[in-house]
């Protein structure tokens, strides 16, 4: 019997790798879809922002000292002379930073055109496929070995790269414009699962006896929850840079390339993305604080100590100021725009390194890489 069961897991364990590379397979598919969309799906509606730029003075201007009369005769050989009022002028508002107002997002944030929206829709029906050969393989994973499916690196990046798909597949069916995230998203999952399969790989196997708990389902679940939805902020921040040196370039009368203008009008308005990010990270955060107290928990009841300064205790916790400086520093000093993005870069890149760096780099008593 016990030798059944083992040749059952093993399978099981195999089925995993030909879902995770079959998902890969799709994913790629996906992938130029996506690039289809951005490239071909806004060529008719590109300039948006341009044109809402052009229609307005460059500088802040302010209404003239007292109204203009114009003088307009009524016929050509004589007769009443009338005196028309000219419309107020036009004020151009700024923002706190005093450099724009809000701009419209660009027409291809949510799909472009019907050529931009056809491409769209075939990338996010190929995510979808995708999606759920991911599932099944992370699934099958943790049937081969009956535990959680996240016990070492390679199974902590399968699990993080699905729960990122599901999150942006979510905001999907909740109506939320986001499907220009889809590229990038897409683009990173390659990558992770690329990345998983060859230099994380580890073949399925029982966990260490301290990992053999309940918290395990509750600590580690939700760092990969968080860790996905960081990743979601932390793409809409990366974004909003480069949409932000595109409308000031705007603003100060540049005119940028046809292919940058192509893509930067794929994105939403950069106070659009600013605010999406923010809300995100916001959202998150205590989250990501409950998960720092469920795992000192954990160490509490496996090594007896709440807190020992253990290489990813210490990351989790800088990680943990990180995103609590950008967070203050929004709500009592007003940073907006780039300040506060790259606080949140800053914040994302400590994430990253938790999990990379001091998985591979550092020894501790979390040391439960497998590479």
């Amino acid at each position: 019997m016990n030798l059944l069961a083992a040749q059952t897991n093993e399978q099981l364990a195999h089925i995993s790798n030909y879902l995770v590379y079959s998902a890969m397979a799709v994913y790629t598919l996906a992938f130029f879809a996506h690039c289809a969309e951005w490239t071909f799906g806004s060529r008719s509606k590109v300039a948006r922002s341009a044109a809402a730029l052009t229609s307005k003075p460059a500088e802040e201007s302010v209404p003239a000292q007292g109204p203009a009369v114009s003088v307009r005769s009524a016929s050509a050989d004589g007769g009443t002379a009338v005196l028309e009022k000219p419309a107020p002028p036009k004020i151009v508002t700024r923002s706190a930073s005093g450099r724009r107002g809000d701009l419209p997002d660009g027409p291809g944030a949510a799909g472009g055109d019907a050529q931009g929206d056809m491409y769209g829709r075939i990338a996010i029906s190929l995510t979808v496929l995708a999606f759920l050969l991911h599932f099944g393989g992370v699934l099958t994973r943790s049937l081969s070995v009956q535990r959680a499916p996240w016990g070492n690196m390679y199974e902590f990046s399968t699990a993080f790269s699905m729960v990122a798909v599901a999150a942006y597949l979510g905001f999907l069916i909740a109506k939320k414009n986001i499907r220009w995230i889809g590229l990038p998203l897409v683009t990173t999952v390659l990558l992770d699962l690329g990345l998983a399969v060859t230099v994380l790989y580890t073949d399925s196997d029982q966990l260490v006896p301290a990992l053999h708990s309940y918290w395990l389902w509750i600590h580690v679940s939700l760092a990969i929850i968080c860790g996905a939805l960081l990743y979601v902020g932390f793409v809409a921040t990366l974004l909003y840079l480069f949409r932000d040196f595109y409308e000031t370039k705007l603003l100060a009368g540049g005119k940028p390339g046809k292919v940058r203008t192509s893509i930067m009008e794929r994105l939403p308005s950069a106070s659009s993305l600013d605010k999406f990010a923010y809300r995100i990270n916001a959202a998150v955060f205590p989250f990501w604080t409950f998960t720092i107290v469920a795992g000192a928990i954990w160490a509490g009841e496996a090594w007896g100590r709440y807190w020992g300064w253990d290489p990813k205790e210490v990351w989790s916790f800088i990680t943990w100021v990180a995103y609590a400086a950008y967070l203050h520093a929004r709500a009592t000093a007003g940073w907006k725009g780039r300040k506060a993005a790259c606080l949140a870069l800053l914040a994302f890149a400590c994430y990253l390194f938790n999990y990379y760096g001091v998985n591979i780099l550092f020894n501790g008593m979390h040391s439960y890489a497998g590479v």
